[in-house]
């Protein structure tokens, strides 16, 4: 029987789950917690949607090592942290179908406001993996 590692049950909890506190480090080695959308991929990894010029985004170039847990909308962890690899991806149709499926009107309304004001052409997905 296969024991479970920390990824196998980050990927069962988190796959109904709204939110997750995404944690990236600054070059002073401070960690930044940022509440984030995320949805589960077939392959088990997970895809946060976020602005190509927003600081979770800069760091993620720096330093891939990120941690997540559970929190509400406010980013409040009721989760344990788990140890990640953030990827910089290319957008692509599926993953925006997992976001309009898992979050329905909320991320049409989202896409809808991000049209009118120009941002959705600076959309940036990342991929998070288990941390090797």
């Amino acid at each position: 029987r296969k024991r479970l590692g920390p990824f196998d049950l980050i990927s069962r909890s988190f796959s109904n789950e709204p939110y997750f506190n995404l944690k990236t480090k600054k070059r002073d080695g401070q960690q930044v917690p940022t509440p984030v959308w995320f949805v589960l991929q077939s392959d088990g990894t997970y895809i946060v949607l976020a602005n190509i010029n927003s600081g979770k985004v800069k760091r993620i170039r720096n330093f891939p090592e990120t941690q997540a847990a559970l929190c509400n909308w406010r980013g409040a962890v009721y989760g344990p942290w788990v140890a990640l690899t953030a990827i910089l991806i290319e957008q692509s149709d599926d993953f925006l179908k997992l976001f309009r499926s898992k979050y329905g009107l909320q991320f049409h309304i989202f896409e809808w406001a991000s049209r009118i004001s120009g941002k959705y052409k600076e959309r940036q997905f990342i991929q998070l993996k288990e941390y090797l």
